[in-house]
């Protein structure tokens, strides 16, 4: 009767489930976000979709007033002379905006969020991109622009993209990548949540890639993260990276997705301004909350690793911090319980 009452008393916090806002750069009907939004709501998240009507890719941080829609939507998803935002009718947690990714995250944030969190989300995840964002291209990503914009308004945010895919309807056959990217980036996301707040350091995001799915690389278990820059170093005038795996230089997210030994997803750290590689402080702090997924290059562990570490799909359901805090609390009443 005290456990049940302890439980009870602990869902209003709603600490079994993360606000989270998803958007992408591809539009609201293409599959691959349609998979992600899925996966996140299956695994226990709360999860609001806000995306642009049609595909807006390659249009980075641009942010203009939606309009009503002079044409239907991306795939015949909704209606010409729509409104400039509207929902699926049957989940009105699926959104669409008639304008781009920035404007469309924001709207998620600043409307949707409040409307079904009752204020600001947690969390904010752009993706998954069909086709990688590497390097200089996350200046023009619609995808980045997303996610950088997230976390200037102070919400810690992920862009996932992946190799593999063209864009294609929501309504079209599940391919085996879809599922791979949607796993993988729902583990990284999940496991970034389990970590204590804040998530990120401020002003910072992640630009995450995923290699080609193939027959080499077709599970999400095969696949490992690795700690990377979005830029190369301009040599010494470059400032050194967070030491891990016995250098002060980390590999390009292009060297990384491009390994021909093993199946490598790149994670680099970004200043959300800028869009350029954060400083070795940021990349410290996302090496330890996602120490236990994190391998080097070569596929040894990275230095703040234990000896065995998980792959990149086999991290445990993470266990919220207010229930760990609460832990202490409900082991004496079980032990009360009992006597």
């Amino acid at each position: 009767m005290l456990v049940a009452f302890f439980f009870a008393a602990l869902l209003p916090l709603g600490i079994l489930a993360a606000n989270v806002v998803l958007t992408n750069d591809d539009g609201w009907a293409e599959i691959n976000v349609r998979m992600f939004y899925d996966a996140l709501t299956n695994a226990g998240e709360s999860v609001v979709l806000s995306s642009p009507a049609e595909n807006k890719s390659g249009y980075g941080s641009q942010n203009h007033s939606a309009t009503p829609l002079t044409s239907t939507c991306e795939w015949d998803s909704c209606p010409s002379g729509s409104p400039a935002q509207g929902f699926n009718s049957s989940n009105k947690r699926l959104n669409y905006v008639n304008s781009d990714p920035v404007t469309s995250m924001q709207y998620g944030i600043e409307t949707l969020s409040p409307r079904f969190f009752g204020g600001a989300p947690v969390f904010a995840v752009a993706g998954v991109n069909v086709g990688a964002n590497l390097g200089g291209t996350t200046l023009i990503s619609g995808t980045v622009g997303a996610a950088s914009y997230a976390a200037t308004q102070g919400i810690p945010s992920i862009a996932f993209s992946g190799v593999t895919g063209t864009q294609t309807a929501w309504t079209a056959l599940v391919q085996p990548y879809m599922t791979v990217y949607a796993a993988l980036a729902t583990n990284l996301t999940q496991e970034l949540l389990a970590s204590e707040k804040p998530y990120l350091p401020p002003n910072i995001w992640l630009n995450v890639n995923f290699p080609a799915v193939g027959s080499t690389c077709s599970r999400p278990d095969q696949f490992r993260f690795v700690l990377s820059r979005i830029n190369a170093a301009n040599g010494n005038a470059t400032p050194l990276d967070v030491a891990v795996c016995g250098g002060t230089r980390l590999p390009t997210e292009t060297d990384v997705v491009g390994t021909s030994s093993g199946c490598h997803a790149s994670v680099s750290v970004g200043e959300a301004s800028s869009k350029l590689d954060a400083n070795a402080s940021a990349q410290q702090v996302v090496l330890g909350k996602l120490k236990s997924v994190l391998r080097c290059l070569d596929n040894t562990t990275t230095n703040t690793q234990s000896s065995s570490p998980r792959s990149a799909l086999a991290a445990p359901v993470p266990v919220p911090g207010v229930l760990a805090i609460f832990m202490p609390v409900l082991v004496c009443i079980i032990m009360l319980g009992s006597n």
